[in-house]
C-alpha cells in the first residue's frame, strides 16, 4: 500500500513512540471509575431535520398521488392529459408490480434476520462468504443480463464483478486482522440483546415506509410515460429512499455507539456504575436532539466512505506511473479532506457527547491522528465487508423481484429488479449497521484510553497494539523511502542543470 505518502517520516516515528505507551495512555480516571464530560443536549442541525422531515411529507404525498393513479384504474386522477404530448400513454396498473416490490420487501426482511443470525454462531463462516461469493453474484447477474438481451446492464455488472474481484485482492492480506476485528464486534453486541431487538424494531419502521414508497413506484413503474420519463422518477426516489435508509441506520448506529461505549467505559451491563435503563437514553436522544445531526451525516457520509475505498484500492495497485500516481494522489487528499468532516466515527461522538455532526467528525479524525489510530483504520476494512453483505443481500432481493418481473413484463424487469435491489440493500443494512457501530466503538475507545479494551479482552489488545505498531512502522519506512526518493531526483537534476 502507498497509503504513507501521506505521513511524513518525523510525525510517524512520534505515533510508534505513542503505540508503545498506549497501555498507560489514559485519558480518564486510574482508580477504576471513568468520567465523560457530556455537553448538554441541545437540539443540533436542526436545519437538516426540517429538510428531511419536509422531504418526507412532500414525498409521502407524490408517492400516494402516483400510486393512487394507477391503482385498480388506469389514470384515476387524469394525469396522463399532461403528458399526452411528451410521453406514450400505455395502459398499466400499480397493483401488477406493487406485489413484486412486497416480495422485496419480505425477501430483504429475510435475509436481514438471518445475517444477524448467523453472524452470532457463524461469524467467520459468513464473513468470508460474503467477500469471496458477491464477486461471483456479479457475473452471474451479469450473464442474466445478456440472456435478456439488457447489454448495458450486462456490461455494468460485469465492470462491477472484475472491480470486485480486484478490490478483494487489493486487501486479501488484511482481511484475517478485518475478520478479528467483526468477531469481537460480534462477541460484543451479542452480549447486548437489547440493541438487536433496536435493530428489528427499525427493519419494522423501515418496511412501513416501504410500503409507501413502492406503492409509488410502482405506480411510476405501471404509468404511461415514456422510459426516460420513468427511469427519472425512479432515480429520483431512490436517492429519496436511499437517505431515508441511510437515516435510519445511522440512528441505529447512535443508539447501538452509545450502548457500546457506555458496557465498555463502565466495565460490563452488570457494573454498579452504569446508568439506569441507558438504552431508552440513547434512543430517546437519537430521535430528538442528535436526529438533525444523523439527517445531515447521512447525506454524505457512506458515499464518501464508498469512494475512500476505492481510491486506495487502485492508489495501491499504481506502482511507479509517476502522471497516475499524481492525480489519484490529488484525489486522495481532497477525499481525505472531506472524510474529516463526513465519517461514520461521529455518531459515536454524537452518541456520548451530543455534539454537532461536523464537530464529532473532525474531533473523532483528530483523535485519530494524534494517537496514531487512524493507521490501523486505513488497515481495517470492516466497513467494505460489511457493505458487501448489503450489496449481497440487495442483489438476492433483486433477483428475486426481477424474475418475477421477467414473467409478467420482459420490459420492466430492470427497473423493478433495480429498485428492489435497493430496497433489499437498505434492509440488510439496518441489519449490518449493529456490527459496524460496535467495531466504531472499539476504535473510538481505543484511541481514547487503551485501558477500556484491554479490560474487556486483553488478548485483542494485544493483537490490536501489535498490528498498529506494525503499521506505524510501515509507514515511516515507505515516508522515508518516498523522501528518499525526491531527494535523490532533486540531487540528479540539479546536477543536470549545473552540466547545462
Amino acid at each position: 500500500m502507498n497509503d504513507s505518502q501521506s505521513f511524513s517520516s518525523t510525525s510517524d516515528s512520534a505515533s510508534i513512540a505513542t503505540v508503545d505507551q498506549t497501555v498507560g495512555r489514559s485519558r480518564r480516571s486510574t482508580d477504576g471509575s471513568q468520567t465523560i464530560a457530556i455537553e448538554s443536549r441541545h437540539w443540533r442541525d436542526v436545519f437538516w431535520l426540517g429538510i428531511f422531515i419536509i422531504h418526507l411529507v412532500g414525498l409521502g404525498f407524490v408517492l400516494a398521488v402516483l400510486g393512487i393513479n394507477r391503482f385498480k384504474k388506469s389514470d384515476r386522477l387524469n394525469i396522463d392529459r399532461y403528458t399526452e404530448r411528451l410521453w406514450e400513454n400505455k395502459p398499466g396498473l400499480t397493483e401488477t408490480y406493487w406485489p413484486m416490490y412486497a416480495v422485496a420487501g419480505g425477501v430483504g426482511t429475510v435475509l436481514g434476520w438471518t445475517w444477524l443470525l448467523l453472524l452470532g454462531s457463524h461469524a467467520n463462516q459468513m464473513m468470508k462468504v460474503s467477500v469471496h461469493i458477491l464477486t461471483t453474484y456479479l457475473a452471474v447477474i451479469s450473464v442474466l443480463c445478456f440472456w435478456c438481451d439488457q447489454v448495458f446492464w450486462g456490461v455494468a455488472f460485469a465492470i462491477a464483478a472484475a472491480i470486485q474481484f480486484l478490490y478483494v485482492i487489493s486487501v486479501i492480506d488484511r482481511l484475517p486482522f478485518t475478520i478479528l476485528v467483526l468477531q469481537k464486534a460480534v462477541k460484543m453486541v451479542w452480549g447486548l440483546p437489547e440493541v438487536m431487538r433496536v435493530a428489528y424494531a427499525f427493519m419494522g419502521v423501515m418496511l412501513l415506509w416501504m410500503a409507501i414508497w413502492s406503492f409509488g413506484a410502482a405506480g411510476v413503474v405501471a404509468s404511461s410515460m415514456g422510459d426516460s420519463g420513468r427511469w427519472w422518477l425512479l432515480v429520483v426516489l431512490s436517492v429519496s429512499l436511499f437517505w431515508t435508509g441511510a437515516v435510519l441506520c445511522n440512528t441505529v448506529h447512535v443508539i447501538v455507539s452509545g450502548m457500546v461505549f457506555l458496557v465498555l467505559i463502565h466495565d460490563g451491563r452488570e457494573s454498579g456504575s452504569m446508568p439506569h435503563n441507558p438504552l431508552m437514553k440513547s434512543l430517546r436522544y437519537a430521535v430528538t436532539t442528535s436526529l438533525g445531526s444523523i439527517c445531515y451525516g447521512s447525506l454524505f457520509t457512506a458515499a464518501i466512505r464508498t469512494l475512500r475505498w476505492e481510491i486506495r484500492g487502485v492508489r495501491s495497485k499504481i506502482g511507479n506511473n509517476e502522471c497516475l500516481l499524481c492525480c489519484v494522489d490529488f484525489l486522495f487528499h481532497l477525499v481525505e479532506t472531506l472524510v474529516r468532516f463526513f465519517n461514520k466515527y461521529a455518531y459515536v461522538q454524537i452518541a456520548v457527547y451530543g455534539k454537532g455532526f461536523n464537530r464529532s467528525a473532525r474531533d473523532a479524525w483528530e483523535l485519530f491522528q494524534s494517537t496514531g489510530v487512524e493507521a490501523l483504520i486505513a488497515y481495517d476494512c470492516s466497513g467494505a465487508v460489511l457493505l458487501m453483505c448489503t450489496l449481497l443481500g440487495g442483489l438476492i432481493t433483486g433477483t428475486c423481484s426481477g424474475v418475477w418481473a421477467y414473467t409478467k413484463s420482459k420490459d420492466r424487469v430492470i427497473m423493478v429488479g433495480s429498485t428492489a435491489m435497493l430496497m433489499g440493500m437498505v434492509l440488510v443494512g439496518l441489519a449490518m449497521v449493529v456490527v459496524e457501530s460496535a467495531v466504531t466503538s472499539i476504535y473510538i475507545c481505543y484511541a481514547e484510553d487503551p485501558l477500556l479494551i484491554h479490560r474487556w479482552d486483553a488478548e485483542f489488545f494485544n493483537q490490536m497494539s501489535e498490528t498498529l505498531h506494525q503499521r506505524l512502522q510501515y509507514r515511516s519506512a515507505r515516508a522515508r523511502e518516498v523522501l528518499t526518493h525526491n531527494n535523490l531526483n532533486g540531487h540528479a537534476h540539479t546536477q543536470e542543470t549545473l552540466s547545462v
